[in-house]
């Protein structure tokens, strides 16, 4: 394991490594930040499938496994996170954000995701996830570069300069052919939500089914401009 002291020595180690792991399986990416920082990365979830933390179970059993329960969500994604805990050799934690859905509606008023959905995830996702990566030096997620424009030039290892920290995505690369492939062969836990007519699951005010033919992510914020809740 690699001492660093300095958020430079990180960012040019995070850097050097986008460049060597290009290429490289899941496995290989997750092992090389496990030599470097051992316990102190963690994946983040939203729990449309098992993939990732099914992947880093197998580098760090008892991987912490960060799940932003916004208060939103589906009961179908509720359980799914509950059933990753419960069957894979992960800790799963439940990120809350400061304020209840409740009291969210009384400091900004009822449906804040109609009338500013960037805000809603700010106060929900961006700075819930912001506050528990305080306890880390890295992070995983499951984004790839094929499922949308503003991903496609993501790194396998990159710098995360909103939060000061190494950023891992280890299945960058994959398509979706390669995400279903490693569901089948290892069977995988996959939100039901997904063999209902999603394509990509978020929380229940901003998610629809998806029509033939159309992107998996444009059942996302249907309707608006927007296409990312600001973790990326």
């Amino acid at each position: 394991m690699v001492a660093l002291s300095t958020k430079d020595e990180l960012k040019a180690l995070a850097t050097q490594a986008g460049e060597e792991l290009d290429g490289a399986s899941a496995l290989e990416i997750l092992r090389w930040a496990d030599d470097q920082f051992g316990p102190a990365w963690a994946v983040a979830s939203s729990m449309a499938d098992a993939v990732v933390p099914s992947l880093a179970a197998q580098v760090r059993p008892g991987v912490d496994i960060l799940f932003l329960d916004t208060g939103y969500h589906f009961a179908e994604t509720l359980g799914t996170r509950d059933a990753v805990a419960a069957t894979l050799p992960v800790t799963v934690r439940s990120i809350t954000p400061r304020q209840s859905v409740a009291e969210q509606d009384a400091s900004f008023g009822a449906r804040l995701y109609e009338r500013n959905p960037d805000q809603c995830c700010a106060l929900r996702k961006v700075m819930p996830l912001r506050n528990a990566l305080a306890d880390y030096v890295a992070w995983a997620s499951g984004l790839r570069r094929d499922e949308a424009i503003t991903r496609a030039g993501a790194k396998v290892v990159e710098w995360d300069e909103q939060r000061g920290m190494v950023k891992l995505n280890p299945i960058a690369a994959w398509t979706q052919d390669d995400v279903d492939a490693y569901i089948a062969a290892n069977g995988v836990l996959v939100n039901p939500l997904l063999s209902d007519g999603y394509g990509s699951v978020g929380c229940w005010p901003c998610t629809r089914r998806i029509a033939p033919g159309e992107d998996a992510r444009a059942g996302r914020w249907s309707g608006t401009q927007k296409v990312e809740c600001g973790l990326h």
